[in-house]
């Protein structure tokens, strides 16, 4: 066995993408950009100022292309200095089609992470 394998895992496949996002959390509200979307979560880049924590449900608006605003109820799963992972809580009924329908491939695969 590798160390590769030793140590990572499998995870929904990740799509990169560069679209404008708004995270609002109760009264606070802070813009980004999506770094990669998956079927389970959404990375973002980092806002100046953002003082989430670990567990906290956000909205996030995702805009994508001039045609597509998917709205999820997320919760953040991971923060670094950098980035803030989000795992969709809730996605409402009318956007699961459009949501799949932009992951296409990547909704249904898997790939090995570190």
């Amino acid at each position: 066995m590798n160390r590769q394998s030793e140590q990572g895992g499998w995870r929904h496949a990740r799509m990169a993408i560069h679209s404008a996002v708004l995270m609002m959390h109760g009264a606070e509200a802070w813009s980004s950009e999506i770094e990669d979307i998956s079927a389970t979560g959404v990375l973002v880049l980092r806002p100046a100022g953002w003082n989430g924590e670990l567990g906290e449900l956000y909205a996030l608006d995702m805009i994508i292309g001039e045609d597509l605003n998917i709205h999820v109820d997320a919760i953040v799963a991971r923060v670094t200095a950098d980035h803030v992972g989000f795992a969709y809580a809730r996605i409402p009924p009318e956007k699961e089609t459009p949501l799949w329908n932009l992951l296409g491939g990547y909704a249904d695969r898997l790939e090995q992470f570190d």
